[in-house]
């Protein structure tokens, strides 16, 4: 790991933000302008004590407080343009930050998101972005007018007097070697707080998400202590930073002094000499405090860009994130890409799906899949079974290209799709997952998530389909009820209902049901079942089982094991054969059947006690 600073990365900051080189260009005007009129009230002190005060000749002075007046005014109108100016470019480069790192994280295949937490993914588009726009920006302004301040300072007091400059100028060296050594242990220290800063993101993503399970497993007292230790961490390592940073300053201000000291003795000794004047001598103490204040701007710069630097790595590697499913250029060249798609050119998708030798693994040598082959007609409808780790859900994900497979071939209606744009192929499949996401809005927005051209009239109908229109008209503001932070206030059942709706909107050709109907009732299950013969007719589909009451109506049944099919054929054929669908199926069967029993059961017993308690009440 690298432990100084990195001009790489700076550099490809500075390409990153080229297109705003014109403001830049603006402001980097204003800082030197302001510099220049920094640097001109000492001397225009010079000129009033040496031509004024020194020989008694007051008439002059009123001509000095006017040009001190225009040079006020001149300061002023600087110093506004300037914060106005160096804010636009903060929130620009901000936005730019938040605004690729968002698309490149819809770019990012499936892959990625298993790789790296949510915390650390949201720490990036927040805070990290946050304090790299606000270091570029205002620490851009101090640093151009810190060496504007410096670089002029020097020209002029060589200028007036060659020796007390050198005397003033001679402990710059010594700064710029206590710099190096701070370096490396400031970098670690700030690049440690940004690492465990992610850490307390990702614990407070995982404590509101889970906030159920936290209560009802009684965790709240061990998952404080797990967030105090990482956060007592976050504060040892933010006030060894801290220290390292309060550290330098002072020491950069004690040398700072020694150089004042320097320039008034030594100045002192040259007036007694008459060497310079009075007003000359004052000129050398002003620049010297004035010299010296930029030096430690850019000292606290420095300290602020050792610490930004952690941040601009890992906002920089998030958007030159290397996608792992790419297009091909002859496939952008003809389709477009994620935000450019040329639809025009999008080939009718019938529906044919065929697995050819295709291996594939999350962990290189742990094959899930190991030499599969399936061909898929079109309008057939697959249903998938087997234990957790069959692979079931990773043919689904391998056919809709969420995965590429690491070797062989998918073919859609006989064509390689590594040949046809993932967007046209993503447009053309529907999607229902067991755990369905809404986003916050209406059960209106919702739904035309799948098509957002669709009409009112589209939407509903879409919704009488998987019978939702039923629930969602008996709310008190029907499809512009708000569903809440991921669908919180319906329940699973209704949620799932909504995603189906929204699914069957975009008239998708093929459809993946992954253990669509595994989270709901019994009743909601029935009301859907019919909705989903009824949408997959003709529509190639791949069904992910859990209940297999579900898919009786399956045209093919793949038992899976460990990404082997092992068995197949219809629901008939396969309870024939009294294989392992068959024991599956019966010992199901069996487990739904006690459980329908004890639950009629219990209904009986709840409507007896509730009959004897009204009976008592009444006598």
């Amino acid at each position: 790991m690298k432990l100084k600073y990195d001009n790489k990365i700076w550099k490809a900051l500075i390409q990153y933000f080229s297109e705003f080189k014109r403001d830049f260009i603006i402001l980097c005007v204003f800082m030197v302008s302001l510099a220049c009129v920094d640097i001109s009230f000492p001397l225009l002190t010079q000129y009033a004590i040496d031509h004024y005060v020194i020989p008694g000749n007051a008439q002059g002075l009123g001509k000095v407080g006017v040009m001190y007046l225009a040079l006020a005014l001149l300061l002023s109108i600087i110093i506004f343009s300037f914060i106005r100016h160096a804010g636009k470019i903060e929130m620009n480069l901000v936005y730019k930050m938040r605004k690729d790192c968002f698309e490149k994280l819809q770019k990012l295949s499936f892959s990625y998101y298993d790789r790296n937490a949510i915390g650390w993914m949201i720490a990036r588009t927040t805070s990290d972005a946050t304090k790299i726009s606000e270091t570029v920006a205002w620490g851009l302004v101090d640093m151009i007018w810190g060496l504007a301040m410096m670089f002029g300072i020097s020209i002029v007091m060589l200028i007036v007097n060659v020796k007390l400059a050198l005397v003033t100028l001679v402990t710059v060296p010594i700064l710029a070697f206590i710099s190096v050594l701070f370096e490396k242990k400031m970098l670690v220290a700030y690049r440690n707080v940004r690492k465990i800063n992610s850490k307390i993101t990702g614990l407070f993503n995982e404590g509101i998400v889970g906030a159920k399970t936290t209560k009802t497993l009684v965790r709240e007292d061990l998952n404080s202590r797990e967030f105090g230790v990482v956060t007592q961490d976050m504060k040892r390592t933010s006030i060894r930073a801290a220290t390292f940073s309060a550290g330098y300053l002072p020491v950069a201000l004690f040398i700072s002094a020694i150089g004042m000291v320097l320039t008034l003795y030594f100045g002192s000794i040259f007036v007694m000499n008459s060497t310079i004047t009075y007003g000359t001598l004052v000129l050398f103490i002003t620049y010297a405090r004035q010299f010296f204040d930029p030096v430690l701007e850019l000292a606290r710069i420095y300290t602020e860009m050792i610490s930004a630097q952690a941040a601009a790595e890992r906002v920089m590697n998030l958007i030159n994130e290397e996608e792992d499913i790419l297009e091909s250029e002859e496939v952008l060249a003809k389709y477009g890409d994620h935000y450019h798609q040329k639809t025009e050119n999008w080939e009718p998708l019938k529906g044919q799906i065929e697995f050819k030798n295709v291996d594939f693994f999350y962990k290189k040598g742990e094959y899930i899949l190991k030499d599969f082959n399936l061909k898929v007609n079109q309008g057939e409808t697959v249903a998938l079974v087997g234990e957790t780790g069959s692979g079931k859900s990773t043919i689904v994900n391998l056919a809709c290209r969420f995965y590429e497979p690491t070797s062989g071939e998918i073919l859609i209606d006989g064509v390689d799709y590594k040949l046809r744009s993932q967007n046209w192929l993503h447009a053309n499949i529907g999607y229902v997952l067991q755990a369905p996401h809404l986003f916050s809005g209406t059960i209106k927005e919702n739904i035309r998530y799948g098509k957002l051209d669709a009409t009112d009239e589209e939407i509903v109908n879409a919704a009488k389909i998987v019978n939702a229109h039923g629930f969602i008209s008996k709310l008190e503001k029907g499809y512009e009820s708000e569903v809440g932070e991921g669908g919180a206030l319906l329940s699973t059942g209704e949620k799932q209902l909504v995603s189906f709706a929204r699914a069957i909107l975009s008239a998708p050709r093929i459809f993946f049901l992954d253990e669509a109907t595994s989270s709901i009732d019994t009743e909601t299950e029935a009301k859907i079942q019919y909705a989903i013969d009824r949408i997959l007719e003709n529509r190639t589909s791949f069904i992910v089982a859990h209940r297999l009451s579900t898919i009786r109506n399956a045209d093919r049944i793949l038992v899976l094991e460990k990404g082997v099919v092992i068995e197949q054929g219809t629901h008939q054929e396969l309870m024939t054969e009294k294989g392992h669908y068959y024991e599956l199926y019966t010992n199901q069967f069996i487990e739904e059947g006690e459980m329908e029993i004890l639950n009629e059961k219990t209904s009986k017993k709840i409507t007896q006690n509730r009959e004897e308690k009204e009976s008592e009440k009444s006598a």
